[in-house]
């Protein structure tokens, strides 16, 4: 299975979105078909709300990936290099 670690920006993002974002969906129309088919899962759960708002720690599961979303501070999801702060 494969395993995306996504660091959010914000607060939160939409399941539509985040499926995009990963590329797990090429569009938003397929993201929307997809959750729309009842084949994501968000912490185990079948998903069906296309806008489902996403926050770090949640769990998306969709055809054969999991997607960790992590908060944008979070160290497992950024390099040493950019843990650093710019001179």
């Amino acid at each position: 299975m494969q395993q995306i670690d996504f660091a959010l920006r914000g607060e939160f993002i939409t399941l539509d979105a985040l499926l995009k974002a990963t590329g797990l969906a090429g569009s938003g129309g397929a993201a929307k078909a997809l959750i729309a088919s009842g084949r994501v899962q968000v912490d185990g759960q079948d998903e069906l709300r296309k806008t489902a708002k996403l926050r770090a720690g949640q769990v998306v599961a969709v055809q054969g990936a999991r997607v960790r979303v992590l908060s944008e501070a979070s160290p497992a999801s950024e390099s040493p290099e950019r843990q650093q702060s710019p001179p």
